[in-house]
C-alpha cells in the first residue's frame, strides 16, 4: 500500500504580516498532483492544518477544496488529526457522516484508537489517528490516573492499541499485522525551529521514542523539519512551508510510504517547490541595492536582510523593497558589534567618535556626498544651541 505522509499546513497563516494562503495553495496543488501521478491509496495529514483554532474564511475555503479533490476527484481516502494549533471540535465537526465518504477526520482520541481499516491486494492496514491531546483528556478519555505529561498520556494510547496489559505483557502481538499511527507530538531527540509553538515548558511536552515500537509506520506531526525519530519508521514528514527564516535551509517535502506485504516500509521524500522561497541574505546596503548578495532570480522571495553597514541608513527596508518587494525584516547588528572587523578594534574606534565624526559618517552614508564647511558649521551651531538649552533647562 501507499500512503502520502503530510502535515503542518497551518492554513491561514500570517508571516511578518505577509498573508501566506496564495502561497500555501501553490503547494497543495503540487500535493494533489503528486497523489495523481504516484498512485497514493491513502493520504494522511498529521495535524496543524490550520494555524489557529478560529482560521479565517480563505482558509476554511481551501481546506474545503483540497480535500474535496483528493476524496471526491481522486477517491482517495484521507485521514487528519488534530494538531495543538487546531480546535479539536471545529476540525472534527460532521466527522461521522464524513467518514462513509472517505474523509476519516480526527479532533478528539478514541478510546479504541477508532482505527480506519484500508485493504488492498495483500489484505487489511490499520490506521491509528492519535490527534494531540492534553494529559488531563487523555485521563478522562481513557479513564486514567498518573497521566501527568505528554510521554505518559501518548504511551497510554499506544499501550491500548496494541493491546498492552499493564502488566506489560500484549493480548495480540502487533506481529503479522500492518498497523499505521498518525499523530501529533514532540518526540524525544527532533529538530525543532523557532515557529513550532511549545507544546509544554520544561520538557515535559517530549514523548519517548519507544513509546512507538511495534508498529509498521508512524505518520508525526508537529516538527517542521522532515526527520526520523529514534527509529526510521517513525518519521516527521515536516511542514508544507518554511514558516520562520530559521527553517530557511529545510528542504519541505512529503514523504511517500509504501508499506508491502510483510510490514516493510520504503520512504520516499518528495520536495516541494514554492512560489516564492524563504530565505536569509545579507550584505552591505549599496551592494543590495545593485543587486548584489541575492541569487538570481530570488527578488521575489520572502527576504530576511542582515545588513553589515555600522553607518547610519535612511529607510533601509523601504528603499531595499524598491528592488526586492518581499522584504518582511531587516537587521543591523553592526550597529551594535562594530561591524564585521569588530574583532579588530573597529568598533572600539567607531564608539570613540565624537558628534561631528559621527555626523559625517551619517551624511555620506545617506547621501553618497562630503558634508561641506558651511553643513559643518550650521550642524555645530545647531548642536550648540541644543546644548545650551538643556543646559538653562536643567
Amino acid at each position: 500500500m501507499r500512503l502520502l505522509h503530510t502535515a503542518d499546513w497551518h492554513l491561514g497563516r500570517i508571516f511578518h504580516g505577509q498573508h501566506l494562503t496564495e502561497d500555501q495553495a501553490y503547494l497543495l496543488d503540487q500535493v494533489v498532483d503528486i497523489v495523481r501521478e504516484s498512485g497514493v491509496d491513502a493520504v494522511l495529514i498529521a495535524g496543524d492544518v490550520y494555524d489557529r483554532a478560529v482560521p479565517p474564511p480563505e482558509a476554511v475555503s481551501l481546506l474545503d477544496d483540497v480535500l474535496a479533490r483528493l476524496v471526491l476527484g481522486l477517491r482517495v481516502p484521507v485521514v487528519v488529526i488534530a494538531g495543538n494549533h487546531d480546535s479539536p471540535e471545529r476540525l472534527g465537526f460532521a466527522s461521522r457522516l464524513l467518514e462513509r465518504g472517505g474523509l476519516h477526520v480526527a479532533g478528539v482520541p478514541a478510546p479504541d484508537g477508532g482505527p480506519v481499516v484500508l485493504e488492498d491486494r495483500h489484505g487489511p492496514v490499520q490506521i491509528h489517528p492519535l490527534p494531540y491531546t492534553e494529559p488531563p483528556v487523555a485521563r478522562q478519555v481513557l479513564g486514567l490516573d498518573g497521566l501527568d505529561d505528554h510521554d505518559s498520556a501518548t504511551g497510554a494510547f499506544l499501550d491500548r492499541l496494541r493491546g498492552d496489559r499493564l502488566d506489560g505483557s500484549q493480548t495480540h502481538p502487533p506481529g503479522g499485522r500492518r498497523t499505521v499511527v498518525v499523530a501529533h507530538a514532540f518526540v524525544a531527540g527532533g529538530a525543532s525551529s523557532e515557529s513550532e509553538r511549545p507544546l509544554s515548558v520544561g520538557g515535559a511536552g517530549t514523548v519517548d521514542p519507544s513509546r512507538f515500537r511495534g508498529f509498521t509506520y508512524v505518520a508525526l506531526g508537529h516538527l517542521h523539519r522532515p526527520q526520523a525519530a529514534g527509529a526510521d519508521h517513525v518519521r516527521y514528514s515536516g511542514s508544507l512551508f518554511k514558516y520562520s527564516f530559521d527553517e530557511a535551509d529545510h528542504e519541505k517535502s512529503v514523504t511517500l510510504v509504501e508499506v508491502d506485504a510483510d510490514g516493510k516500509v520504503r520512504v520516499e521524500e518528495v520536495p516541494l517547490r514554492p512560489r516564492r522561497d524563504v530565505r536569509r541574505v545579507e550584505g552591505y546596503f549599496r551592494d543590495l541595492l545593485a543587486g548584489r548578495g541575492v541569487p538570481p532570480g530570488s527578488r521575489e522571495d520572502y527576504l530576511m536582510v542582515t545588513l553589515l553597514d555600522t553607518g547610519a541608513v535612511l529607510d533601509p527596508i523601504g528603499r531595499l523593497r524598491e528592488v526586492y518587494p518581499n522584504v518582511l525584516h531587516v537587521e543591523r547588528p553592526a550597529l551594535w558589534t562594530g561591524g564585521p572587523d569588530a574583532g579588530r578594534g573597529a568598533g572600539d574606534e567607531r564608539l570613540r567618535l565624537d558628534d561631528m565624526d559621527l555626523f559625517r559618517a551619517f551624511f555620506s552614508d545617506v547621501t553618497g556626498e562630503e558634508l561641506s564647511e558651511e553643513q559643518e558649521a550650521a550642524y555645530a551651531s545647531v548642536v550648540e544651541d541644543l546644548r545650551r538649552r538643556q543646559r538653562e533647562a536643567g
